[in-house]
């Protein structure tokens, strides 16, 4: 990704080093989490559901995130093992989308990860059964406290339900708005180890 990005973003021909320049952009001018970006995945019907999750890491290989395995998202990426998503960054009139398969990352990775989270959320993850019927704010405040009791000395594990999942994208879609909504999008395919590239009516 060391590619330099100048000029007409149509002009890029690699896909990641030009996302790292759009997401160096955002992180200067989004007011808030430039990496929120839309979860979109299919159930066993093939019924989708959409949310707002974190961008955590991203390279070569794809986009990577976490999540509580046994919650909704979880159980369906685990189920049909491919997703897509979209970053939209209203400061810059940007966007990028991407979709393909879906894999877990390894141990390693999500420990690290795990690990280098505030404390109180790393109990929370251990508190929270992500997507399941809730009583009342005043049962998740009591399991927070049980679970901060408990792992009161030490360092806080990492559940065995809660991982991170990489997106290997298929194709990526950069689309940046332009006046009369004739906007500049350009579309990266993946096809063996290289990627091809084609600009797209708006």
């Amino acid at each position: 990704m060391n590619q330099l990005i100048t000029g007409d973003f149509t002009e890029s021909e690699e896909p990641f080093a030009l996302f790292q320049s759009w997401l160096k952009e955002a992180e200067a001018s989004e007011p808030n989490d430039p990496n929120a970006m839309a979860l979109a995945t299919v159930d066993e019907t093939g019924l989708p559901n959409v949310r707002m999750v974190l961008l955590k890491g991203f390279d070569e290989n794809g986009f990577v995130f976490y999540t509580n395995t046994e919650s909704n998202k979880g159980r369906e990426l685990l189920g049909q093992k491919k997703a897509a998503l979209v970053l939209h960054w209203k400061s810059l009139r940007r966007q990028v989308r991407a979709r393909g398969p879906v894999t877990l990352v390894s141990d390693e990775e999500a420990d690290a990860y795990f690990q280098s989270r505030p404390r109180d959320s790393r109990i929370g993850a251990w508190a929270s059964q992500q997507s399941r019927p809730l009583e009342s704010r005043f049962a998740l405040e009591k399991a927070v406290a049980v679970n901060a009791a408990k792992y009161a000395i030490g360092e806080v594990p990492r559940p065995p339900y809660w991982t991170g999942f990489r997106i290997a994208p298929v194709s990526i879609e950069f689309w940046q708005d332009k006046p009369f909504r004739l906007h500049d999008r350009v579309v990266f395919t993946r096809e063996g180890d290289g990627w091809r590239k084609v600009r797209l009516y708006p």
